[in-house]
């Protein structure tokens, strides 16, 4: 905790970046919805305008996400701009800080260290600075591992839905799960996706819905591709198409072959997210910081362990910042290997014989008396 105060303190102080450049697009896209009408907030001049007017002196960005994200930001539209992105920060890392201590399966001090070490990340410090809607996803996949667990699929699923507000980085995590078994959690998910489309056609009509997607079709922005697999193994095209189907099965088939333990599976959905997207952020990774503390969670050994805490270590803001940081586009690679991990444990010889010892019990669930 005292490292994530510090690294956020200098980030605050000494930013390397305009601070909350992502959040002063999500609030002008919600301040043009709240004017205009909601079917104008993929206008990009009226949003850019909006943005100037919000921040004169800060660049303005096109905004990309989907509606929620400009929904949930118009909640803080009544306060001056600056208060509102100080306010967003701050709630966005708390959410994902208390989530991942609520769900832990350790108690005391232990589960505030681990809390701690995932929290500890430069991408968690890089997702706030920017007011990210990323450490919501992260938080709402946490939760839902603790959700899961408990067989509380139906709640779960709607905890899953918080991947709405930024697919790319979990879209695989409700699949993931429905590989694992858990239907009613699928079930659930996909009714809360048609909800929140449903709200979408009536707040927004064709007319906005038609932006939308003109948006998704549109070439990808420049510059994002550092934590793609082309950016990272130098991978295109047909190789590239290939790769991803792989990793899409392998991801799958993970879920399934570990599906007594749920937060595996999602920890497997959330890698594969990463892997197969075609467009990232250092901020993303917050998906990553999820996964790795979901298999700490789930396997206490040592030998998972000790590299994971190797990682949070390295991936500290003042390692990050130092001459033996790991670049942007060595990242993947580290997901590619906990994902292969996770493939050797699915086919451990010995494994289905451990897990029957459970029944039909969850690995490391608290049973009720």
């Amino acid at each position: 905790m005292v490292v994530v105060l510090v690294a956020l303190g200098l980030d605050l102080w000494n930013p390397s970046e305009p601070i909350g450049i992502d959040f002063h697009t999500y609030e002008a896209a919600a301040r043009v919805g709240l004017q205009a009408g909601w079917s104008h907030i993929y206008d990009q001049s009226l949003v850019a305008a909006e943005q100037v007017n919000l921040v004169p002196g800060q660049t303005a960005q096109p905004f990309l996400s989907p509606p929620p994200v400009a929904w949930v930001a118009a909640l803080l539209a009544p306060l001056p701009y600056w208060p509102s992105y100080y306010v967003w920060a701050a709630l966005t890392l708390i959410a994902f800080g208390l989530a991942l201590v609520w769900a832990s399966v350790d108690r005391g001090l232990v589960r505030w260290l681990a809390a701690g070490a995932a929290l500890a990340p430069w991408w968690v410090m890089h997702a706030v600075h920017l007011g990210q809607v990323v450490p919501l996803v992260a938080a709402g996949v946490v939760i839902a591992w603790r959700l899961a667990r408990e067989r509380r699929d139906v709640a779960a699923g709607i905890a899953v839905a918080v991947v709405l507000l930024k697919p790319n980085t979990g879209v695989l995590v409700p699949l993931a799960l429905l590989a694992a078994g858990r239907f009613r959690t699928f079930i659930a998910w996909a009714g809360a996706g048609i909800v929140v489309a449903g709200i979408a056609w009536v707040m927004m009509g064709s007319s906005g819905l038609s932006a939308y997607t003109a948006q998704l079709t549109a070439p990808l922005p420049t510059g994002a591709n550092s934590l793609t697999l082309e950016g990272a193994i130098g991978a295109g095209g047909a190789v590239a198409f290939g790769l991803r189907l792989l990793i899409v099965a392998a991801s799958l088939a993970v879920a399934f072959r570990l599906r007594r333990s749920p937060g595996l599976a999602i920890a497997a959905g959330a890698l594969g997210s990463l892997l197969v997207a075609p467009y990232l952020h250092g901020s993303d990774l917050c998906l990553l910081g999820a996964a790795a503390w979901m298999v700490w969670e789930e396997r206490p050994a040592l030998t998972w362990r000790i590299p994971i805490a190797a990682a949070w270590v390295v991936a500290s803001p003042f390692v990050a910042s130092s001459g033996v940081s790991l670049g942007l586009n060595r990242w993947p690679l580290v997901e590619l290997a906990l994902l292969a991990a996770l493939v050797v444990e699915a086919w451990r010889p010995g494994r289905e014989r451990e897990a029957a010892l459970t029944g039909k019990a969850d690995l490391r669930s608290r049973a009720h008396a």
